[in-house]
């Protein structure tokens, strides 16, 4: 079961920019290898780190705009926003360990 919530252009502000704590955004699309590659590692890594960060996904087909206002250029790209602001990002297919370096870096851990 997976803790990662679907966000879309309605949902964005509220989920992402609005949380109180960060959010890990996974932007990703159906046909995209990598993306499919790099979902149970978001999974695993969502679970270890509840109640700490929020991991969110987009899909780039359904949510150009996001794209867009974020300029996406490769996917799979994941970003980390904490207090509404984008903190770090990275793109392509990482480990479950430089995953959770990235996320630690940003929680000061």
């Amino acid at each position: 079961m997976s803790t990662i919530i679907a966000v879309s252009e309605d949902s964005f502000d509220d989920i992402v920019l609005n949380s109180e704590l960060p959010v890990v955004v996974d932007f990703w699309a159906p046909w995209c290898s990598p993306c499919k590659q790099l979902m149970p590692i978001l999974d695993d890594t969502a679970e270890t780190y509840a109640g700490e960060v929020v991991v969110a996904k987009v899909n780039a087909d359904e949510n150009p705009a996001i794209i867009g206002k974020y300029h996406v250029r490769g996917l799979p790209t994941v970003i980390l926003f904490s207090d509404g602001e984008e903190r770090e990002r990275f793109s392509g297919l990482q480990t479950k360990s430089r995953i959770s370096a990235f996320i630690d870096r940003n929680l000061g851990g």
